[in-house]
């Protein structure tokens, strides 16, 4: 799966989207002029319109400046609608989690269903090279269902409903979430939200439609007085509803049109992820024989059900839609499907501990993960779960040091003080005798009660920590990172930052650390503007990719002119010179990443490759090499996906 061809066709997409939007609100102007018509033309008794009937009497009353007064007036209106859903929609996936009645789960949560989910959303974080994005859990919800949604992978959340997590074994669970991750890489997260924003405009009229024919009903009942005034409105509010009804058949076929062939491709998309196939067919045919299937009860759910899994309600006709059959899905997954869906006994509590079915190991490329990230401690803590290691744990952890990280330190972390604290180790382990007390006092100063001292008892386990598993043991803090409060991580920024620049200077891995972590929690707390596509062509940008090449080629063991060249010849840029090591300054270099951060979506991958070759020159990458096209990758706010993963 081209993952980057795929966010490219979101974009267009976004556009598709726009054209039947634009199609839909010209079919509302026109019914909502040809419905206050006729209410003219029936208010016979009330002395609204005197004149001719039938058809002529009707026509006579149209006016041009009556059209394009309720035109302007109903664009208005749904155009103000849709800008309040998007500002609602735009901070982030959690808003929408929650307004479904998600329930973050936190990594000390003792429940052993919504442990083993955590654990599958952080192997498949690692599979395609992103940060961990928040696990919700939908408590209240039987039907076996699960999405993501955020505008952008940095502010991504994985929520499933409880059925989900009781009735799938690990595998089958393990195949839903990985569809979810391809809709995160695919793009399509962004374009969801448009899409529930715009169509919430469009079914806006039928809203209004049924206000006035309360209004109506109750005015008429009030007193006989005020009956004549209000008798019309019911009239006039049942005309909106059916407009309104046929606004909403409208959306449902923009959305029927948008989504239904990303269901495909997500599907697909999960099993390059785990590498197998069985998974998630398997989890399509238990929803088939589950009684509830993925129903979702939420009254959120219909306005955003093209984000989820499954169908979230029952469909007279499917040709609105927004997910294909199940049988199709399946057949497509599981060519020999007998046609039998799985049978299940539904679980309805999650207190005794998983049963054997429920604790397999996950297949493919996502089980070695798992099997890395246990390998990877000394020994087995309660956050890490029941993967059991392998020899390939260099595979999953994209490093070939055998190098543990420490338990403690790996407990640590998943809290937020023990996260900022390692983060904050991080940089004090790079300062020399002489710069460390600098260093403290800069923590002294700035860090909270209780800081300092975390800080000098996990030094000592992050100085013996190779380059190779600084960033894991980020990636795993991250989830405990975005657990603060904005006035806990505008300090603990602002801390960093100083703690930094305390020695008078600012070096890769500095950079590389600072810039993962503000690209990754900004918009957890606050508002950012993303990247905006500039840059179609590569020559463009000829400029910062000199600069970041040569900073790459620099990097690694081997001949740093052969590494550069090789990466100039990928992207077919001639007479491109090697700047020497003495005038690569990483001020020009985080110019540089910021200026490839406005690429068009298909050039980034072209450029993540060549750096991927350019780092690989010498038959190995390096950990600084890998940390170093990692966080160039999230300032461009491009994941590795898993065909250009560093090994």
């Amino acid at each position: 799966m081209d993952f980057f061809s795929q966010q490219d066709r979101a974009r267009r997409n976004t556009r598709y989207l726009l054209v039947l939007f634009i199609l839909a609100l010209s079919l509302l102007v026109l019914l909502t002029n040809a419905l206050f018509t006729a209410f003219l033309w029936v208010g016979r008794d009330y002395n609204i319109y005197v004149g001719g009937s039938g058809w002529e009497g009707y026509l006579a009353l149209f006016s041009w400046e009556r059209f394009g007064t309720i035109g302007l007036a109903v664009t208005s209106t749904v155009g103000f609608v849709s800008l309040i859903r998007w500002l609602q929609l735009a901070s982030g996936g959690r808003a929408v989690a929650e307004s479904m009645g998600g329930r973050r789960v936190m990594r000390q949560s003792a429940d052993p269903y919504e442990q083993r989910c955590l654990n599958i959303v952080e192997e498949l974080s690692l599979a395609a090279n992103m940060p961990v994005p928040a696990l919700y859990v939908l408590p209240e919800e039987r039907g076996i269902n699960a999405f993501a949604a955020g505008i952008n992978p940095t502010d991504a959340v994985v929520a499933v409903t409880r059925g989900a997590a009781l009735q799938l074994s690990r595998d089958e669970l393990q195949g839903v979430v990985a569809h979810e991750f391809s809709h995160i890489l695919n793009g399509d997260m962004r374009l969801g939200i448009r899409l529930a924003s715009l169509l919430k405009g469009i079914t806006f009229i039928g809203d209004v439609g049924h206000f006035l024919l309360r209004m109506g009903a109750y005015g008429v009942g009030r007193s006989n007085r005020r009956s004549e005034s209000s008798a019309a409105l019911p009239i006039l509010g049942l005309g909106l509803m059916i407009i309104g009804w046929l606004g909403s058949l409208a959306a449902g076929f923009i959305k029927a049109a948008i989504s239904r062939q990303k269901e495909y491709l997500a599907d697909a998309s999960a099993v390059q992820f785990t590498r197998d196939t069985s998974g998630i067919a398997d989890a399509l045919k238990v929803i088939g024989g589950f009684l509830p299937g993925s129903l979702v009860h939420s009254a959120r759910a219909p306005e955003m059900s093209h984000i989820f899994f499954g169908e979230v309600r029952h469909r007279l006709w499917d040709g609105f839609a927004t997910h294909p059959p199940l049988d199709m899905r399946i057949r497509r997954l599981d060519k020999n499907w007998n046609g039998q869906f799985i049978q299940r006994p539904e679980v309805r509590y999650a207190t005794g501990p998983l049963s054997e079915n429920h604790t397999q190991t996950g297949v493919g490329r996502a089980a070695l993960v798992a099997a890395a990230m246990a390998s990877s401690l000394s020994d087995q803590s309660p956050a890490t779960g029941s993967s059991p290691a392998t020899e390939d744990a260099d595979f999953a952890l994209q490093n070939n040091t055998t190098e543990q990280i420490p338990e403690a330190l790996h407990t640590a972390v998943t809290e937020p003080l023990g996260a900022t604290a390692a983060a904050l180790a991080l940089v004090t382990a790079r300062r020399n005798s002489k710069q460390l007390e600098a260093t403290l006092n800069v923590l002294r100063e700035q860090g909270v009660q209780g800081q300092l001292e975390l800080v000098l008892s996990l030094l000592p386990q992050v100085r013996a920590l190779g380059p190779g598993h600084r960033f894991p043991l980020m990636a795993a803090a991250m989830p405990a990172l975005k657990n603060m409060s904005t006035p806990q991580y505008r300090q603990f920024k602002t801390t960093l930052l100083s703690l930094i620049r305390s020695d008078g200077q600012t070096d890769l891995f500095e950079w590389c650390l600072f810039q993962l972590l503000r690209h990754y929690l900004d918009p957890e707390y606050l508002r950012v503007e993303n990247s905006r596509p500039r840059y179609r062509h590569i020559a463009k940008v000829r400029a910062p990719l000199r600069q970041v090449l040569s900073v790459l080629a620099h990097q690694g063991n081997g001949d740093s002119s052969q590494a550069f060249a090789l990466a100039c010849n990928d992207l077919q840029l001639t007479q491109m010179t090697l700047i020497p090591l003495e005038q690569c300054s990483v001020a020009e270099f985080s110019r540089g990443v910021h200026t490839l951060a406005d690429c068009y979506p298909l050039l980034k991958p072209r450029i993540l490759k060549a750096m991927a070759l350019a780092a690989a020159d010498d038959g190995a990458v390096c950990p600084v090499e890998r940390e170093l096209v990692i966080s160039v990758a999230a300032v461009m706010d491009c994941p590795l996906p898993p065909e250009l993963s560093l090994g």
